[in-house]
């Protein structure tokens, strides 16, 4: 088994290094050769749509391959993107969880783990984005919506309406 080069780790192909029955020394003609029917192969592949089911079957293979962890439940591939997988994990320093206590605690570290969004983290300043508005805060918004300084809880439906009726006349004017 050979560590993967960064070439191959780059194009997303770190799983056939490790697959790799030649010697582990970097710059090697074998090496040399992978990664240059690599690169022409992605290249062709990625020019334009593909025209025959043969140029789908290829690119679903180069996915696959890519990002096997994704793959581990295809009926037909599953078996070999687990294996491949867990080759690339290990290469990683990712060790499979082997008991239930351990899932379980992966299960609570991705939970916390919340991914980084922009919109959410920096655009969104709602200060009820993570826990909504109490009962005062909502009568104080209720106020504000209605200018009223007082509170009124329509008991119905046609309460409602005529205190929106009332607001549009009162618009309106």
């Amino acid at each position: 088994m050979s560590l993967p080069r960064r070439a191959m780790e780059q194009m997303g192909f770190a799983v056939c290094c490790l697959m790799c029955d030649a010697g582990d020394i970097a710059g090697t003609k074998r090496c040399k050769y992978c990664i240059e029917s690599h690169t022409k192969s992605r290249e062709k592949l990625n020019s334009g749509l593909p025209k025959t089911k043969s140029d789908r079957l290829a690119r679903e293979f180069i996915t696959m391959l890519t990002k096997p962890s994704k793959y581990i439940d295809d009926s037909i591939h599953g078996t070999s993107m687990l294996y491949y997988s867990a080759l690339i994990d290990k290469h990683n320093g990712i060790m499979p969880s082997r008991t239930s206590e351990d899932i379980k605690n992966k299960f609570e570290r991705q939970k916390k783990n919340i991914p980084k969004s922009l919109i959410r983290d920096v655009a969104n300043q709602n200060k009820w984005m993570n826990k909504p508005p109490n009962n005062i805060e909502r009568e104080e918004l209720l106020n504000l919506i209605t200018g009223n300084t007082k509170s009124k809880h329509p008991s119905d439906w046609s309460n409602l309406l005529d205190e929106v009726d009332e607001l549009l006349d009162d618009i309106n004017k």
